[in-house]
């Protein structure tokens, strides 16, 4: 049949079609209708089961209705606004402190740290670390005794962590504050004997802290007993004024979190009880008589609370970060392929934008599903920590476990973070020039999370401590001794050291089983190497701890990769768990992860020749093969996080897909047009004076055109 439309009616359809073609919200839906699996059941399995999905829909509408958790301006609020909020949510949040049980109350403090962590930092300042230091290190009479003066009621006390200092942050055994015991008095004196020694870094200390859990060198009769903890008073709870010889600042700007009033603390010869010491651990009597714990490991369990909560955190932040970008790739639409018709290519429909996000989504379930097991893990050896006495028959066994959960949580946490600060600069620059903007929240997420790579212990030293636990693994292994789990393949060196792959096809590279052994064997080769290094160091004459120090570079490096093989290794776990169509899916992302990383470390395994290099193109191929398969099931997969638009806080990362719209009016309403503010000043005497010149130059130009004429 010809075509009778006349070329206006045609451009005009034309025109209409590409528009329903490229129609983002169309395209969302699009997405969706590829899901292979029930998103709703996916989303249980990640929550912990229904009713913690209930409870976490709960809490994120609460937090939506609620004026004080509003999203929309925080982008636009100073300094001082965004504190003043800050200690307003802190107020409110304490009717669910105690009105929640502590279970529901975590996870309530898992979606403040994503909708603002700054507030979520300044809350577990007091009750994850003050309080925190009170359980694992106060007597019970004392924790009592901080009980009742309101430790868990902010009624006259609000409690800061008093460790780092000016010059000193992760090796806490070389603090340089003192507390000094005072016989005659019975008390002890608090003193910063240097500039370096200035307590820097405290949350809550500039402005709103009453009390501080101060970490000191205990020193009775002249001599010194280590790091040790101390209650000490700040303010006075009535009138609010700081107390004689304690001077505390603000130390001002910072990258992010600035809804928390981070300070630095002095303290002049500060006199607090002997009973303010905690002493759970080690105790000075009235008499000046230290006695301490048989194995000062003990004291340990309250330095892996904030460690394990990063690991969790990571993966939570990461959820967030991939949501934006992800659902942005399913609509941005970027060039016209030469069979396309005109309709221009979504972004998650290029390979290498595949490459650069399917990765990291595998990566944000394996830390999922380890922060899952990471959580479980501590929980049980804190239970195992409240009963154990030095004398127990399983004191062995709980020492093990401290020692593999202090090592795991060290290196996980810096893995994690590292990972996750590296996810969302990715995701940014996948978001093209629209990521710069503030308001597709990518720009404040990464200044938000970028401390959690130094806090609460460098990941560079947290690192080396997991090294350091490998190699002492590896000589335990080699004197006979059955090791934790988490190191359990070192007891197979024999099998394992020297091992090669002897898959030949594509299907059997794609086994799990495959992958579990070829971590297995890079980790088993990777931590002999570091442990015969460390081993030719002391043989040379070096002492232990600078053996270790010379090896640095060697047990950094097994370090990483052990926390790579034990990320895959959880996830496989997780997915051995489900079954149907879920595990269908999660299989494909388990095996995408297992494999981008063989790819990105191909170099160890090329090393100890467990992989030959025609084995690592399959590996390289299947990377491929992989990030196309989980690409299809990408939104599914991110709706599966279930986190609404209001937790996103992003127009790129709608649920609709409406992203244009959304961005577009979030924009004018953030930035009312009005006069211009500077235009008097600078702008309209620069114009008037070019326009001027502007002038003078058209009339030499008519000048010369009247020359010319006469000519």
């Amino acid at each position: 049949m010809p075509n009778t439309l006349d070329p206006v009616q045609q451009t005009l359809s034309s025109v209409e079609e590409y528009a329903l073609a490229v129609d983002p919200i169309r395209s969302m839906n699009e997405e969706r209708s590829k899901a292979t699996f029930d998103i709703r059941a996916m989303t249980y399995l990640l929550d912990g089961g229904e009713s913690n999905t209930l409870l976490r829909e709960r809490m994120m509408l609460e937090f939506e209705r609620d004026p004080l958790y509003k999203t929309h301006d925080t982008h636009d609020l100073t300094t001082s606004q965004l504190r003043e909020r800050t200690m307003e949510k802190y107020r409110s949040m304490i009717y669910y402190l105690q009105n929640d049980t502590i279970e529901v109350f975590k996870k309530r403090m898992e979606i403040v740290s994503m909708i603002d962590p700054g507030f979520w930092t300044r809350f577990g300042v007091h009750y994850g670390l003050f309080v925190g230091a009170l359980q694992s290190n106060a007597t019970a009479g004392q924790f009592g005794y901080w009980l009742q003066k309101g430790a868990l009621g902010m009624v006259g006390l609000i409690g800061c962590f008093a460790m780092t200092e000016l010059g000193h942050g992760s090796n806490v055994s070389g603090l340089e504050t003192t507390a000094t015991f005072d016989e005659a008095s019975d008390q002890f004196v608090i003193h910063t004997p240097t500039l370096t020694a200035t307590k820097w870094w405290i949350g809550g200390a500039a402005h709103s802290a009453t009390h501080a859990a101060v970490f000191a060198q205990l020193v009775v009769k002249g001599k010194q007993y280590g790091t040790k903890i101390f209650v000490v008073p700040l303010r006075d709870p009535k009138t609010y004024h700081i107390l004689p010889g304690i001077n505390i600042g603000d130390i001002g700007k910072k990258m992010g979190r600035d809804g928390l009033d981070n300070g630095y603390i002095q303290f002049t010869n500060v006199r607090i009880p002997r009973a303010f010491m905690l002493q759970k651990h080690t105790k000075v009597s009235r008499h000046g008589d230290v006695k301490e714990p048989k194995i000062q490991q003990l004291t340990y369990g309250a330095l892996l609370q904030g460690r394990v909560a990063m690991v969790v955190d990571s993966g939570n932040v990461s959820k967030k970060a991939l949501t934006i970008a992800i659902r942005y790739a399913a609509i941005r639409r970027q060039f016209a392929g030469a069979h396309s018709n005109g309709i221009e290519t979504k972004l998650l429909d290029y390979p290498i934008h595949q490459r650069r996000l399917m990765p990291l989504l595998a990566q944000t379930f394996a830390m999922l599903f380890s922060g899952t097991e990471m959580t479980l893990m501590y929980t049980t050896l804190m239970e195992r920590l409240d009963v154990v006495r030095e004398s127990d028959a399983d004191l062995d066994q709980v020492m093990e476990s401290l020692k593999e959960t202090h090592a795991t949580s060290a290196g996980l946490k810096a893995f994690c973070t590292w990972n996750c600060l590296a996810t969302i600069e990715a995701c940014r620059q996948a978001c093209g020039g629209h990521g710069y903007s503030a308001y597709a929240g990518l720009a404040s997420m990464y200044q938000d999370f970028a401390v959690q790579c130094t806090w609460e212990g460098d990941n560079t030293i947290l690192t080396l401590q997991a090294g350091r636990y490998l190699i002492s693994s590896y000589r335990e292994a080699a004197n006979g001794k059955r090791l934790a789990p988490g190191v359990g393949y070192l007891n197979n060196l024999a099998t394992l050291v020297g091992k090669r792959c002897s898959v030949q096809s594509v299907e059997e590279m794609m086994d799990p089983a495959v992958l579990v052994e070829a971590w297995q064997v890079v980790c088993a080769n990777v931590v002999k190497n570091a442990a015969l290094e460390f081993e030719a160091c002391v043989a040379r004459g070096l002492g232990v701890d600078d053996a270790y120090e010379e090896c640095s570079q060697s047990r950094l490096y097994a370090a990483k990769l052990h926390s790579c093989g034990y990320l895959f290794n959880r996830f496989v776990d997780g997915v051995s768990k489900v079954d149907g169509n879920i595990a269908l899916v999660l299989r494909d992302v388990c095996l995408l992860y297992g494999l981008y990383t063989i790819e990105d470390n191909a170099g160890a395994f090329l090393q100890c020749q467990y992989f030959s290099p025609a084995q690592v193109e399959i590996v390289r191929s299947q990377v491929n093969v992989l990030c196309k398969a989980v690409r299809d099931q990408a939104i599914p997969l991110v709706d599966a996080f279930n986190l609404s638009d209001y937790m996103v806080n992003s127009p790129l990362g709608r649920k609709d897909g409406n992203v244009y719209v959304h961005y577009f009016n979030q924009v004018q309403q953030s930035n009312p047009q009005g006069d211009h503010p500077y235009f008097e000043r600078l702008i309209k005497p620069m114009i008037h004076r070019m326009g001027d010149e502007d002038d003078d130059e058209q009339a030499g130009l008519e000048d010369d055109d009247d020359d010319e004429d006469d000519d």
